[in-house]
């Protein structure tokens, strides 16, 4: 496997997260976020199960255009470096 990084949060408190990278064999998108609180997720439960083979995590919504970015490298749209 070999990410690409696309993205790192510099606005996160510790500056190491969210951060979005692309894996350059699968073009699946590799996303680190915050941990789900408690409330959420039990809503996320509520909705069905999160196999143990799964992990949710929240992304905030300023990491959008991130996502877009990596969508498109994903899809071979941006091979820029």
């Amino acid at each position: 496997m070999a990410l690409r990084l696309i993205w790192k949060d510099d606005k996160s408190p510790d500056g190491n997260s969210p951060t979005i990278f692309v894996d350059e064999e699968t073009r699946d998108l590799v996303i680190q976020g915050y941990r789900l609180d408690t409330r959420t997720e039990e809503e996320v439960h509520a909705a069905g199960n999160v196999p143990d083979y799964e992990n949710v995590v929240r992304v905030p919504a300023h990491v959008v255009d991130a996502i877009r970015k990596a969508c498109d490298v994903s899809d071979g749209g941006d091979q820029a470096r």
